[in-house]
C-alpha cells in the first residue's frame, strides 16, 4: 500500500480506464476525468472517484497523468485557463502517457517548469491488454529525479525506462510506433502470401513465430488477423497520427525512412478508406485488396 497519495487522471479511454483503475487497486487515490458519462461510471464503479473538471483533477493532487488522444488534447487540459498548470500546486508531477509530437512535449515542459512543476513525458507501448495487465512499457522522458519520482506511481502500470530529456519518451514512442506498424504490415503480407498458396496459416505461424520471425505483433496479433477480427485494440486512426507524428519527426532529423514512409501511406488510406475505427492489424485488408482480394 502506498503512501497517502492522490492521483488525478485525465483520460479514460481504451487505455486509460484499465491504467486508472490499475492505480486504484494499488491503493492510490484516484480521481478521474473523461468526456464519456459511461466511462467515467465505470471508473467508479472500479472504485475511482469522478471529477468534472481538469482543475478540479489537478487541484491538491501529487500527481497528475494525462492519456489522451493526440497534441492539441494535451495542449487544451495542460496548458488552458482551466487546465492542470493552472490548478496545481508548485512540486505536483505530471506526467503525460499520450503520444503526442516531440516538440509538443518539450514545449509543455518548459510551461511546467515556469510553474514550478515537474513534467514528464511518459507514453506507453502495450496496447489495451498491457494496460489491462499492468504489463505496459512505459517511455520516460524528462528529468532524471523526476522520473525515479514518478516510478512508484508507473509501479502498478508497467515497467518505466527513462530515456533522456523532456521529448526523448516521445521519440522513443515516435520509434515504437514505426518499428510496429512496420511489423504489421509485414506480418500481413506473410499471412495473405501463405493463404494464397494453401498452407495452414495456424501452423505457419506458430513455427514462424518460434525463430528469428518471431515478434510481440506475431504472438498478440497473429491470430486476430488469421481469422480477420479487427476489434479495436489500437485503432487505424490513432495509428494514422502517430505516423503523421515519426514522418515530422524524421524529416526534422533529416532522416530518411523509406519503408516507414510506405507503411505511413499504407495507414493513411486504409484509414481514408472508412477503417479508422478498426484495429491497426487491419493493414491485413489492405494487403487484400492489392492482391486482389475485394473482401
Amino acid at each position: 500500500m502506498p503512501q497517502p497519495h492522490t492521483i488525478g487522471f485525465i483520460g479514460l479511454g481504451i487505455m486509460g480506464l484499465p491504467m486508472a483503475t490499475n492505480l486504484v487497486k494499488a491503493g492510490y487515490t484516484v480521481r478521474g476525468l473523461d468526456r464519456s458519462p459511461d466511462k467515467t461510471a465505470r471508473f467508479v464503479e472500479n472504485g475511482g472517484t469522478a471529477v468534472h473538471s481538469c482543475a478540479e483533477a489537478a487541484e491538491g493532487a501529487d500527481t497528475v497523468i494525462t492519456m489522451l488522444p493526440d497534441s492539441p488534447d494535451v495542449e487544451a487540459v495542460l496548458l488552458g485557463d482551466d487546465g492542470v498548470f493552472a490548478a496545481a500546486a508548485p512540486g505536483t508531477l505530471v506526467a503525460d502517457m499520450s503520444t503526442i509530437r516531440p516538440d509538443t512535449a518539450r514545449a509543455v515542459a518548459a510551461a511546467g517548469a515556469e510553474r514550478g512543476l515537474r513534467v514528464l513525458d511518459a507514453p506507453v507501448s502495450g496496447g489495451e491488454a498491457g494496460a489491462v495487465e499492468g504489463a505496459l512499457s512505459i517511455m520516460v522522458g524528462g528529468a532524471a529525479e523526476d522520473a525515479a519520482a514518478a516510478a512508484p506511481v508507473f509501479g502498478p502500470l508497467g515497467t518505466p525506462v527513462h530515456v533522456g530529456p523532456s521529448g526523448a519518451g516521445q521519440t522513443v514512442k515516435a520509434a515504437n510506433q514505426l518499428i510496429v506498424a512496420g511489423n504489421i504490415q509485414l506480418v500481413a503480407e506473410a499471412l495473405v502470401f501463405l493463404e494464397a498458396h494453401g498452407v495452414d496459416t495456424g501452423a505457419a505461424l506458430r513455427v514462424l513465430n518460434g525463430g528469428l520471425a518471431g515478434s510481440a505483433v506475431l504472438t498478440r496479433k497473429g491470430e486476430a488477423m488469421r481469422t480477420r477480427s479487427f476489434e479495436p485494440g489500437f485503432r487505424i486512426e490513432l495509428h494514422h497520427k502517430d505516423m503523421g507524428i515519426v514522418t515530422a519527426a524524421a524529416r526534422e532529423a533529416g532522416v530518411p525512412i523509406p519503408v516507414g514512409a510506405l507503411v505511413a501511406q499504407f495507414v493513411a488510406a486504409l484509414n481514408a478508406q472508412g477503417h479508422g475505427g478498426l484495429d491497426h492489424s487491419a493493414l491485413l485488408k489492405l494487403v487484400e485488396r492489392l492482391a486482389g482480394d475485394r473482401r
